[in-house]
This record gives C-alpha cells, structure tokens and sequence, in this order.
C-alpha cells in the first residue's frame, strides 16, 4: 500500500493554526480615530471661522428683546453707520494678520488720510481723494518693503511707522493746531454724506470692501498665497510661492483701506478733525479681525468673521450705551474682556488641533 505524503495547510509548510490572522480590527480603528480627528479639525474650523456670525445674532436678539431702544431703524442705521469706518480698516488688517503680520500704524495713516483729504479739497475732489489714498499706499509700502525684504519683526517695523507717521500729521498741523475744513461744497462729500435705502453710503462701501476681500481671499492665487505665507513662510518659499511680494502687498493694501476710511470720515464731517484722530483704532481693527475668528499667529481667517467681529464689538457698545448709561470706559473695559476670552478660546482650539493632528 503506497502512503502518500499530506500537503502543508498553508505557505512554507504552516498549519492552518500558523496562519496570520488578518488585522481587520486595527485597521477599523485607525479609520475611526481619522475620522475622529477630521471631525475634530472641521469643529475647530466651524467655530473659528463662524463663531462670531453665531454671537452677533445672539446678542442682537436678546437686544431686541431686553433693550426697546435698541432694535428701532435709527439706532441699527447709526450703529452700521459707526461701525463702517473700523469695518473698513479691519477688511485691510485680516490681510495682514492672516499672513502672520500686524499692522499697528494704521491710526496714524488713517490721521494722515483725514487731513490730506481735507487739506487737498481746495484743489478739487480727485485731488484730495489722490493725496489721501497715494500717502497711505507710500505709507504701506515702505512698511511692506522693510518687512519682506529686511525680514525685520512687523510689530517693531509698524510701531515705528505709528510714531513716525503721527509725528507727520502733527508736522502737517503745526503741532495740532491747524484743522483744515472744506470750503464750499466737494463731490466727494456724497461718499460720506450720501445714503441708499436710507442707510449710509459709508455702510455700503463696508459692504463692497469686504466682498472684494473675501472674493480676493477665497478665489484668486493671491488670497492662497497670503494663507500660505501665514501658515508656514518657510514652507511658502520652499512652494515657489512670491513671498516678499505678497507680504508687500497685504501692507499695501490695509493702508489703502485706511486711506479710504479717512476720505469717507473727511467726506462725512466736512474736516476740522484733530490730528489726534485716530488714536487706538489700530487695537480696535485688530480686536475685531481677532474676535471674528483670525489666528494672531496667522494662516487662518475669513472676511465674513471680520465684519461679524466688526459689528459685535459696536453692537455690545450700543447696548452698554442703550441698556446701562454707561461712560466709555465702561465700553473699552467690556471689550478688552471680551478680547481676552475670545483669544483664550482660540489658543483652545488651536491646542485642541495640535492634538488631533499628532
């Protein structure tokens, strides 16, 4: 009788028993902590970029309800009114702080722009919207070119362009004492004096700016560009990506959104402004860039948030006003506390990140 020889189970002779069993359960686990932590980056996201469109529709609401005063047309109109000239320097400084930069002359230029506007106004209108607009670009741009070039901190960079370009208006005003008007009747006056369906030109001009800032931001290489520099510049220029011009650029365009701020304010009031004008908006541009959902740190950041972040801010001052009586100090006290939670909550969210991403 011929034995024939039993086959092996498996390959190089291993038992069914030798067999590896296949890792179905470790690879269902690795699935789900990455969508654990995708889940995670898209809340992050969400509230970083939307939380304070959520906040100003909750505080206008209980407004509306718990402050008579505050929901009637005239007080929204004066509200959006008030807003419009921050909102509009604000929609320059996202630029800046998304690309990892801060801008803190933009008081001063905006000075600058009032009272070259004012000053300009005897020449005619497209003169004095030329001077404004032309000494804001120069402004942004030896400040663009000192940054990018010279790769010098943009705080110390723009904290001297604050001091220096101030001590320029005062130079202008012979130590604040000039306060130049407009005489007789301008065309640009309409800008600032002008409404549209009963709501200031200045608030639609707001409107504008912020759409062309959120279309250049999301829809052209330049918005990716400032995104990329902001993120990581090193990772930027080893991309090919034009760094020094972008970084340029974004200066170059925070101060001619300051500029045009300054026409509107000169168009509004007719001139006569101090040269003192001015003083703090830089914190208060960079407060509502920041409480609308923009990284300090850059990279991260949106148009809609900034004008939330805007309109939030001049929201809560009307209320403290409206519901409380209260002084401005009061205002500037609630607000600084309302900057610390919302930066608080941004370091949150980014450690939050960091530890989804490892």
């Amino acid at each position: 009788m011929t034995h024939t020889p039993t086959q092996p189970d498996g390959p190089a002779g291993l038992s069914s028993s030798d067999r590896p069993v296949p890792t179905v359960g470790v690879a269902a686990d690795n699935g789900g902590r990455e969508a654990a932590r995708a889940r995670a980056r898209l809340f992050t996201s969400l509230v970083s970029r939307n939380g304070a469109v959520v906040v100003l529709i909750v505080v206008v609401l209980v407004g509306w309800v718990l402050v008579p005063s505050f929901g009637s047309a005239d007080n929204l109109r004066n509200t959006a009114l008030a807003a419009s000239f921050i909102g509009i320097i604000a929609a320059g400084m996202t630029f800046v702080i998304i690309s990892g930069g801060i801008d803190l002359s933009v008081g001063s230029t905006y000075a600058l722009a009032v009272i070259l506007s004012a000053s300009f106004a005897q020449y005619g209108s497209v003169a004095a919207i030329a001077a404004a607009l032309g000494a804001a670009a120069l402004a942004g741009l030896v400040q663009g070119l000192v940054v990018s070039w010279l790769r010098l901190p943009p705080f110390i960079v723009t904290l001297a362009g604050l001091t220096g370009i101030r001590g320029l208006v005062l130079f202008i005003t012979h130590e604040g004492n000039d306060h130049p008007v407009i005489d007789g009747t301008r065309g640009f006056e309409v800008l600032g004096t002008g409404k549209l369906a009963t709501i200031g030109t200045p608030v639609w001009i707001m409107l504008v700016v912020f759409g062309l800032g959120w279309w250049a931001l999301n829809r052209t290489s330049f918005g990716q560009s400032v995104q990329a520099v902001g993120g990581n510049q090193d990772a930027a220029e080893l991309m090919g990506l034009p760094v020094r011009r972008t970084t340029t650029i974004v200066y170059v365009v925070s101060a001619l959104c300051v500029g045009l701020a300054g026409i509107l304010t000169t168009g509004l009031s007719g001139g006569g402004q101090e040269a003192r004008i001015g003083d703090s908006y830089e914190l208060q541009a960079i407060a509502a860039v920041v409480i609308g959902g923009t990284l300090l740190a850059g990279g991260v950041g949106s148009m809609i948030g900034s004008l939330a972040g805007v309109l939030l801010l001049f929201v809560i001052q009307n209320l403290i006003v409206q519901g409380a009586n209260l002084n401005s100090y009061v205002q500037q006290v609630v607000s600084g506390g309302f900057l610390l939670v919302v930066v608080i909550i941004q370091a949150a969210l980014s450690a939050r990140s960091r530890t989804t991403e490892a």
